[in-house]
Formats: structure tokens, sequence, C-alpha cells
């Protein structure tokens, strides 16, 4: 088991390598903690979803631009590759699976939250449709009939864009109304998701899985009341 200052200084690289997009060191120092003892489920969050936060940060000051952040990418999902068994095993994100659609609303091209929550489902083990960001109305509901996904996740940004959530919910309701519906974005509150007609929100990228997972629950349970 590592110490505190060994497994911090671990966590610190690890920030840096995918700040860097460094995808084979981020590799390297993902298998180090686990050998060495660092929580997976720590890694993953103060070290790689960090680091993500990071390059997000660098995005918005211009200072990366979309290779920068695709590379950096890849060099998430490489460090997940390894980062991932070692969670699902550990017991710290539930392995319950589910099935969720994701996309950032049409007129928002914010996607680093929307792609750090993407990361927590996929370490969960749920099936991910990924639109991408700035959605139109219609192909989330085109997608959520597609796949017959547990959950539709909206995620916005800027309060400007959050306009068009309260149709998307509409329209997916009445498409589907057992779909459940979770926002997600700074501007995002429990009063909003009430106004709106939605069913949750997640707070932040570590309670994304668990909001969902109480959601299809809730439905479960409703569904067993009508038989």
């Amino acid at each position: 088991m590592a110490s505190k200052e060994r497994s911090e200084e671990i966590l610190k690289q690890l920030r840096e390598a995918l700040v860097e997009f460094d995808e084979d060191k981020v590799v390297e120092l993902s298998k180090i903690a686990l050998e060495e003892g660092v929580d997976p489920f720590v890694a993953t969050m103060e070290g790689l979803a960090d680091g993500m936060i990071e390059v997000g940060d660098l995005y918005n000051k211009k200072e990366y631009f979309v290779p920068e952040l695709l590379m950096c990418a890849d060099a998430l999902y490489a460090g997940l590759d390894v980062l991932r068994p070692a969670i699902v095993a550990s017991g710290r994100v539930p392995e319950a699976k589910g099935s969720i659609v994701l996309g950032v609303v049409e007129g928002d091209v914010h996607d680093i939250g929307k792609n750090l929550i993407k990361m927590m489902f996929d370490v969960a083990g749920w099936k991910v449709y990924d639109l991408g960001k700035d959605v139109p109305l219609d192909k989330f509901v085109e997608e959520q009939v597609r796949t017959d996904s547990d959950v539709v996740g909206l995620s916005a940004l800027m309060t400007t864009s959050m306009i068009s959530m309260p149709e998307i919910v509409k329209k997916l309701k009445e498409k589907n109304p057992k779909v459940r519906i979770m926002l997600g974005g700074a501007p995002i509150t429990q009063e909003i998701v009430e106004k709106y007609g939605a069913d949750g929100f997640a707070e932040s990228a570590g309670t994304a899985v668990d909001e969902a997972i109480k959601l299809i629950k809730m439905l479960r349970e409703e569904e067993m009341g009508e038989k």
C-alpha cells in the first residue's frame, strides 16, 4: 500500500500526463497506481477526471484546441481501460447495468462536463449512447426510441441553451412516458428539474451514476406497483 505522500505523487503525475496527452505515460501510471495500492476510484477521479477538468480550463482559455482535446480524451480512455476492471471489482462504483443517451443540448458546445459523466457511466459498465454537443431536440427523441434507453441525460452549461430543455423533456415523455430524464450542467438546480418536468439531476460526474440508478429503481418500483 502506497503512503499518502506516494499516492498523491502518483495522482499528480497522472494528472500531468493526461494534460500533456501522453497516452503511454497515462497507461504506465495507471498500472503503477494499481500495483502500489492506490484506490482505483480515487485514481480515476483525482487523477484522470481532475486532469480532464484542467484540460477543459485550458480549452476555455483558448490555450488548448480541438486536436489537444481529442488526444487528451484518447489518453483518458487508455487510462480507464486499465482502471475500470479494478473499480468494478472494488465495488466503489455500482456494477448495476443500464443504458443512457447523453448529449449537450442545441446551442451549447461545452461538453467537458458531459464527457466526464460519460466516463463515469463507462466505468460503471453502462451502455452509453453519446450524441456529442449542440444536439437538436429531435435527435434525443430519435436516439431514445432507437435504443430504448433507460435514461436520457441532457447537459447545458449556459442558461441561454437551457431554454430548449422543457421541450425536449416533453417530447421524450410523449414518446415514452417511462423514460427517466436527468439534467446536468452548472445552471441546473432541483427547482429547474421540477419546473422542466425532468426526473433528476447530476450535481457532479461522481454522483451521476448513483442518481441514474436511483431513477431506474424508482421506475421499477412503479412498474411493480402497477402489476
